[in-house]
């Protein structure tokens, strides 16, 4: 049998830009965030017998290896050289949305549920916080990938939750929302499809830079600050959380807009302004920026108005996953044995 896991997709409220180590190695950074109803599945099965390959791997191409450095996904081969993997696999990916470029974390829930994927299939389950920081070590270090470490996090962990980085100490600070509040930002959530490629590497290349020679420190300063007021407007339960959290949501946007030329573009501040003529609470753009998606809160009784002002573009109902990457399926075929 096949083992299976299923991991969520991420929006980050607030504070992005601060998980980045070339910031919060210097001064504390935060987010505030969630893991959304969108997801990422693995399987993968423990062939028995050689069938004219050793490795078999079906995501947006088709790979047959015989050796594990000869497997071009990245972190599929690094993870698998970490465990030290020798065992024939065949392993396949499925999508509930575009795996690549979308700005909602799928690099890294991929990262997260691939490790999730072996290690429990080698019958040595990980605790959230140790298969996040296994994927930022994949990420960061062993593949040199220029990314924070708020993606890993909370498609590991699944629901609301702070996030606070402090040099090499990561807290998590799960978010009191009562389930009154949780119905209405799950019935409010929806994600526009730009239909714009991302140029992510770009982005965070400029930003990165940006950081690392402290010119953006004030903005991210902003940013951080802002967390703290976000998980006091989302756990206070009082009836305005949506409009409050939509007001903060176009603040931070104007910042970080500034952050690089490349963040936005004509046709996003486009979208973004007619979702909000059309009755948008506030919303973001969603990753690095450049494209991808953005998430909007909306009322529910407007987002069929939102949804005709977008011209055709895919708009997404969605909500909060609370459960965060999890073995669906295991296997009776045991790595390594």
């Amino acid at each position: 049998m096949a083992c299976m896991t299923r991991t969520p997709l991420r929006v980050s409220l607030f504070g992005g830009g601060t998980d980045y180590p070339e910031y919060f190695q210097r001064r504390p950074g935060a987010v505030v965030g969630f893991a959304i109803q969108k997801y990422i599945y693995l399987t993968a099965l423990k062939l028995e017998a050689k069938l004219g390959y050793n490795y078999r791997l079906s995501y947006s191409k088709l790979e047959f290896t015989d050796r594990v450095e000869e497997i071009d996904h990245p972190v599929v081969r690094e993870a698998l050289k970490l465990y030290e993997i020798s065992d024939k696999l065949d392993i396949n990916v499925m999508s509930d949305l575009p795996s690549s470029g979308g700005g909602l974390g799928s690099s890294s829930a991929f990262t997260v549920g691939f490790v999730n994927l072996i290690t429990a299939m080698l019958r040595k389950p990980m605790t959230k916080m140790d298969l996040a920081r296994t994927a930022i070590r994949i990420e960061r270090e062993i593949l040199g990938e220029n990314v924070g470490v708020q993606d890993q996090l909370h498609t590991s962990f699944g629901g609301v939750n702070r996030f606070d980085f402090d040099g090499d100490r990561i807290r998590i600070s799960p978010i009191q929302i009562s389930g009154e509040r949780l119905l209405e930002l799950n019935q409010s959530l929806v994600l526009i499809h730009t239909g714009i490629a991302r140029r992510a590497t770009q982005v965070v290349a400029e930003q990165v830079a940006a950081t690392s020679s402290h010119k953006i420190d004030k903005d991210l300063s902003h940013l951080y600050e802002m967390v703290g007021d976000a998980v006091g407007v989302l756990e206070n339960g009082k009836d305005d959380m949506l409009p409050e959290l939509g007001r903060r949501l176009v603040e931070s946007w104007k910042i970080k807009r500034s952050l690089s030329s490349s963040i936005s573009n004509g046709e996003i501040d486009d979208i973004y302004d007619k979702a909000m003529k059309a009755g948008a609470y506030g919303g973001k753009l969603c990753g690095a920026g450049g494209g991808g998606f953005i998430m909007m809160l909306c009322p529910p009784d407007r987002i069929a108005n939102l949804t005709a002002a977008m011209d055709g573009l895919a708009v997404l109902p969605t909500g909060v996953d609370v459960e965060g990457t999890t073995v669906l399926r295991g296997s009776d075929r045991v790595l390594g044995r």
